[in-house]
């Protein structure tokens, strides 16, 4: 559950560009924003991701002025392979940014998706078994349920649905509680903070992550007093290094838990439909051979994916050409790995039967999804 689409739902207030440093040289800076779309193509039927694609025939990076919600410039890595790289240089290109917690002023880390090496992989070890396919699997059954409610629910209610709020966004709260180990009877709560987190204006973020936090600050004060066998009760009670985890960091892993796997999945269950939306043949295929789906699913993350990682660079580098200061934002979007034409042959045809489907939908390197087994 990585989430740099972390990036377009928390970081506050609407895209606005700031003056380009001093540093950058005139020739590499670039109209181009993920998010409101300045420098990308049109495309025929205006797919976003086809037209964030039109960066692989220019430089294998630029500079962009307004490429996250705060406005604040970064560095886009176009090529795949330059991606990996610089995803896998935890030394240069740091993850500690602390975005949920700036909302509030404050500068704690997710975790472990805002820790470095070494500490990024003490946490994520200790998460790793509560993320394991076997514990996925057992959730299932009970998410398969919800699923069909909500799509009955629908049925019910006419011939047409808003898929993000009657379908979506529901669907991964309800995700997210199961994976906490509760009911979920809070749900319309639930999504209402979500909704104003991940979808709200500069006034309505602040206020709904205030609520998220007193929640898991709550959720783990009272399984402290009374354990329970779930998620919350395993990382109050967790040890690393010996120790017990401080407040902070059982809040970073829960404010990670709820984030992480709202924005992310609720995009691409509406990408997903969409695309099915359009082209009835590959609702077809999927119905008659479902044993596709599998395959099917692993194309459709390439396709529509929608994390971007932001990277913060620890000391001066040079990056093809690129003079890279300490300080600066460095992008690496997933939509434009997933659509690099040296990774993949007709990047921009979605084919459900695609093999060797090596995506970067789920990142590269230390910080690649821990929730990947989850998420598909």
């Amino acid at each position: 559950m990585p989430t740099a689409s972390h990036e377009r739902s928390l970081d506050s207030g609407a895209v606005k560009s700031r003056p380009v440093p001093d540093h950058v040289p005139p020739e590499m800076v670039r109209d181009f924003n993920l998010f409101t779309s300045p420098g990308m193509l049109p495309t025929a039927n205006g797919d976003p991701h086809a037209a964030v694609a039109c960066v692989h025939a220019g430089p294998p990076i630029f500079y962009s002025t307004s490429n996250t919600r705060d406005g604040r410039g970064t560095w886009v890595i176009t090529r795949a392979s330059d991606q990996r790289r610089v995803l896998q240089d935890t030394e240069t290109f740091s993850s500690h940014r602390s975005i949920f917690a700036s909302v509030l002023g404050e500068s704690w880390p997710m975790i472990p998706l805002e820790l470095d090496p070494p500490f990024h992989g003490v946490f994520r070890s200790l998460l790793n078994p509560l993320l394991s396919p076997k514990r996925v699997m057992a959730l299932e059954p009970a998410v398969r349920e919800r699923a069909i409610k909500l799509i009955d629910r629908i049925a019910a209610s006419g011939t047409s649905c808003d898929i993000m709020k009657d379908f979506a966004v529901p669907f991964a709260v309800n995700i997210f509680l199961r994976f906490i180990g509760l009911s979920d009877n809070g749900l319309e709560t639930f999504v209402g903070w979500a909704r104003d987190l991940l979808h709200g204006d500069k006034e309505q973020r602040p206020p709904a992550a205030r609520t998220i936090v007193a929640f898991i600050d709550e959720l783990a004060t009272e399984r402290r007093k009374e354990p329970v066998d779930d998620f919350m009760t395993f990382i109050v009670k967790a040890k690393v290094e010996g120790r017990l985890l401080s407040d902070e960091e059982v809040r970073g892993i829960g404010v990670l838990v709820f984030v992480a796997g709202l924005d992310t999945v609720s995009a691409a269950i509406c990408f997903d439909l969409a695309h099915l939306a359009r082209n009835p043949k590959d609702q077809e295929l999927l119905r008659s051979e479902p044993d596709r789906i599998a395959v099917a699913a692993e194309e459709l993350l390439r396709a529509y994916s929608t994390i971007q990682m932001i990277r913060v660079a620890t000391k001066d580098v040079d990056f093809k050409g690129a003079p890279i200061r300490k300080g600066d934002y460095v992008s690496c979007a997933t939509m434009i790995a997933n659509r690099d034409p040296a990774e993949f042959e007709c990047p921009n045809e979605i084919d459900l039967a695609r093999e060797d489907n090596r995506h970067a939908a789920f990142g590269y390197g230390p910080h690649r999804c821990l929730g990947s087994h989850l998420a598909r």
